[in-house]
């Protein structure tokens, strides 16, 4: 296995091209073909906290980072109208409050609650009191947990160069052609418009929703999720600021989808994700420039897309990344996330001695258990409301959902309990913030609780209160912390 060969650049074709040639440096002879007549979709500018892993491999600096990519910083969701219209909630990067070895924090907020506590939950949170003072800080004992926001065209700019510095190539040209050899069906070569043929030994399939090779050329087949999570288009734009960056998203749901707002350090990016079967897309770019702060920098843009994913990601001698692989809607910022995650499989189970199917195997299942898990925590969203305002959620209220949430909805319902299954990517923090925050109460919390007698459930909710005060206080604003660590590097 000695030649690669990257079909499509963009976010995941970047990103495999820097951590490839980082993993294996000259050992590889890594190929990256991309022509500037195909634009990429290059909206997801939002991410989750996992990202900074792989900048620790590329041997990025945070500092030279933010930079590049007029990055400013994430310390979560926060969701309006979701639950119902007028609420919202912040779904943070850390656990609630304080937590011990047999309880969560949120099963003694549960029975304070019962008690007279008014505070919602996402008061006992680091980050969303530290996102809502428009704060950012690492200073003092406790660290809150962060992602970024960045621009995702200028994120590819700065991977390609860090791709070229290990001896990536990148060969500009238009695939027309996938050449199968007769016998294995495995991918030969790529033939580009000029006529020339480049060849390989490993390919990976960054083409978008295409899927060039994994499913025109491989014929790798889908599994639709529509029935689940309705939307399938998108409209975005850019705004210009006209207040200073905020650390968090925003996701606000409208009649029948979501609009996203996410501020960088010099525009905003917004857009609305809708379903076509219940607004046309007049309507769709409507609601969305009806609800914008800020001038246009750019004309709003429509996004087709299906949920679901390839049967395969791994297709004989075909590996695919990103929206060539699979798509879930951005509501929780896991496209990224996904694209990193599988390109570290890849390298974990690189076939350097010819692909071997108990590697592809492996590769398969981790995939597919991962996007569905992730699948059932987006679909969560949708079916976890009382909003009974429009067809579209009366839809999604009542839908039947996956076996897998079902029980974890029940188990929640019923306790309390939530588990984490097979080192899946939402862990227990996440699942109470949503559940929660969209009116999911427990009907009861754990025993372990009734320790506390009530005058020490008061105390603990005020201590939790008093600390968070105390540790975002001087804390500086976003925009000064940003101003701080995100200087041009040193020449």
């Amino acid at each position: 296995m000695k030649r690669v060969v990257i079909v499509g650049g963009g976010t995941a074709g970047w990103m495999a091209a820097a951590a490839l040639s980082k993993a294996f440096g000259k050992t590889l002879a890594i190929e990256l073909i991309e022509s500037d007549e195909i634009g990429t979709v290059g909206v997801g500018e939002a991410t989750i906290p996992p990202i900074r892993n792989l900048h620790l491999l590329l041997e990025l600096s945070e500092g030279d980072f933010l930079h590049a990519v007029n990055g400013t910083y994430k310390l979560g969701i926060e969701f309006e109208n979701w639950g119902d219209l007028g609420e919202k909630y912040f779904h943070p990067f850390s656990a609630h409050g304080v937590d011990t070895w047999a309880a969560q924090f949120h099963h003694f907020w549960v029975k304070a609650r019962q008690k007279g506590e008014s505070a919602p939950l996402d008061e006992f949170s680091l980050e969303a009191n530290m996102a809502r003072a428009n704060k950012f800080g690492q200073s003092g004992e406790r660290k809150a947990a962060y992602a970024y926001h960045f621009d995702a065209g200028l994120y590819a700019q700065l991977l390609r160069r860090i791709s070229e510095d290990d001896g990536m190539r990148r060969t500009e040209g238009k695939v027309v052609d996938v050449n199968l050899d007769p016998e294995s069906g495995f991918i030969e070569s790529v033939t580009l418009e000029s006529g020339k043929k480049i060849a390989g030994d490993l390919f990976i399939d960054c083409s978008g929703f295409r899927g060039l090779l994994i499913e025109q050329a491989l014929q790798t087949g889908w599994e639709d999720w529509g029935h689940w999570l309705r939307n399938d288009r998108a409209v975005a734009v850019q705004t210009e600021l006209v207040v200073p960056p905020a650390p968090y998203t925003r996701s606000i749901a409208r009649s029948c989808g979501w609009q996203w707002k996410i501020p960088l350090q010099n525009r905003v990016g917004n857009g609305l994700v809708y379903s076509s079967n219940h607004m046309s897309e007049d309507e769709a770019q409507k609601t969305l420039l009806d609800n914008l702060e800020g001038k246009l920098i750019n004309e709003p843009r429509t996004i087709r897309f299906r949920t679901g994913r390839r049967l395969k990601q791994w297709n004989k001698n075909c590996v695919a990344l990103g929206l060539a692989s699979g798509f879930l809607e951005p509501l929780e910022s896991t496209s990224i996330h996904l694209i990193q995650n599988n390109i570290i499989r890849l390298v974990k189970l690189f076939p350097a001695e010819g692909i071997e199917q108990s590697e592809v195997d492996q590769f398969n299942w981790e995939v597919k258990q991962e996007i569905e898990y992730i699948r059932d925590f987006i679909i969560a969203h949708y079916h976890v409301t009382r909003r009974a305002d429009s067809p579209y959620w009366n839809e999604c209220r009542e839908m039947e959902i996956p076996e897998s949430l079902a029980h974890k909805l029940q188990l929640f319902k019923a306790g309390g309990k939530i588990f984490r299954d097979n080192n899946e990517l939402f862990s227990q923090p996440s699942w109470v913030a949503v559940l929660i925050g969209q009116g999911l109460l427990p009907e009861s919390y754990h025993p372990f609780v009734n320790i506390k007698s009530d005058e020490e459930l008061r105390e603990l909710m005020t201590r939790v209160k008093a600390g968070i005060a105390q540790l975002v206080s001087p804390q500086p604003s976003h925009s000064e912390f940003i101003e701080l660590y995100s200087r041009p590097p040193a020449s």
